[in-house]
């Protein structure tokens, strides 16, 4: 009897968000590995594995061979066998497979591209934040490392779980550069240095800049969720399971969680009331309202042009033959470009996957109907971007 497969660990925002949805629509789902049998765990990841390296995982509804990527986890199989990734290209494949309503993706060109925008920008520069709040935020608390190895505990051989448990903040912490968390020179968390959150010769310093938008963010929703119970109003959306998928990665963190509690409340506790299913059965009204404009406001001045800046640095490397791009491309010091957000400078390596959102969101906004343009210009400051030659963008290549 085939059955609905969500292959993942509770450390990945993305399988968070995947399973709101899941439950949202309201399709009966098991996690794997944490809930299967060594049995069905074994055969289920040789099955995944296999169509991995025949490139046979889906991104629905078609994959681009030059800039898709895959990733660690999570992976949706609807019958155990045929897989699919990438948690928003997933929800596309509910909307169109799942028999209830409402959808997680409005149809009204507006609200769409709205909810597209705060779903792809909470993906991408959301994860920045909230690996920066575990890793560095609870250096000395987060137990996620702890959790993998029980989770993986049912797949691996008898004791390898441990060295996961071990091996697992270890490398998390020495990717932080990579997801954009650069240390000041010689800084300290009080944890031995394989914890350390680390400094890269060459990378300004981001811990100031992400928290400070950790922060902003959580000021946003405050706002927001004093007004209306879901981003969009009355109803649950693509857009929020995407940004409780990467805040709710937080809850597990005691530091981060204490402080996301105090600063942000009724943010916790609605993180906590979608954990817990109260999104399921939401149908209300939805529309574009005053209440939503922190949010976006804080999207467009982080999310927009840190997009617009990774684009215009692969279109550079790429039409120099550069072939080498993402965390492969970071680790050896290639498609390396220095840009600034905020005013504040960064280094970066350029990712094919953000080039793949970037390009795509601009692609619908240039697509919308004139009146629909006109009047979400009111609404997304910096919206010249989703038009803007990248060729204009300022950005200095370092490799």
């Amino acid at each position: 009897m085939s059955e609905t497969i969500v292959w993942g660990v509770e450390a990945s925002p993305y399988l968070l968000k995947l399973e709101a949805c899941l439950r949202f629509r309201q399709m009966p789902f098991r996690r794997l590995p944490r809930a299967g049998s060594r049995r069905q765990n074994l055969l289920t990841f040789m099955r995944l594995q296999r169509a991995i390296r025949n490139r046979q995982v889906m991104r629905f509804p078609a994959m681009d061979s030059q800039l898709d990527e895959y990733p660690s986890v999570p992976f949706f199989s609807p019958d155990g066998s045929q897989f699919q990734y990438d948690s928003s290209a997933i929800a596309d494949w509910l909307d169109l497979n799942a028999t209830r309503t409402p959808a997680l993706t409005p149809a009204e060109p507006d609200l769409r591209f709205v909810v597209r925008l705060l779903d792809e920008a909470f993906d991408e520069f959301g994860l920045y934040m909230v690996h920066h709040m575990r890793w560095k935020g609870s250096a000395n608390s987060t137990p996620m490392g702890a959790v993998t190895g029980a989770e993986m505990s049912r797949l691996l051989p008898l004791g390898l779980h441990r060295l996961v448990a071990r091996n697992l903040p270890r490398r998390q912490v020495r990717r932080c550069p990579y997801l954009f968390s650069v240390a000041p020179a010689d800084y300290q968390a009080g944890v031995i240095p394989a914890l350390t959150p680390p400094t890269r010769q060459g990378f300004p310093p981001t811990h100031s800049l992400l928290e400070q938008c950790w922060r902003e963010c959580l000021t946003a929703m405050e706002s927001l969720l004093e007004q209306q119970p879901w981003l969009l109003g009355g109803r649950f959306t693509l857009a929020d399971a995407s940004l409780y998928g990467q805040l709710s990665m937080n809850l597990i963190d005691p530091q981060a969680n204490a402080l996301l509690r105090e600063l942000a409340p009724r943010t916790h506790a609605w993180l906590c009331a979608i954990r817990d299913g109260s999104h399921v059965g939401s149908a209300g009204t939805i529309s574009l309202q005053p209440a939503l404009a922190p949010l976006l406001k804080f999207v467009m001045s982080t999310f927009a042009p840190l997009m617009q800046q990774n684009l215009a640095a692969w279109q550079h490397y790429s039409s120099r033959g550069e072939t080498l791009f993402n965390e492969a491309a970071f680790d050896q010091g290639r498609a390396l470009y220095d840009g600034t957000l905020r005013q504040h400078p960064f280094r970066a390596a350029a990712k094919t996957f953000q080039v793949r959102v970037w390009q795509d969101l601009r692609q619908e906004w240039l697509a919308l109907p004139t009146p629909i343009e006109q009047l979400l210009q009111d609404w997304l400051p910096n919206n010249d971007l989703f038009s803007a030659a990248p060729a204009a963008t300022t950005i200095t290549p370092v490799s």
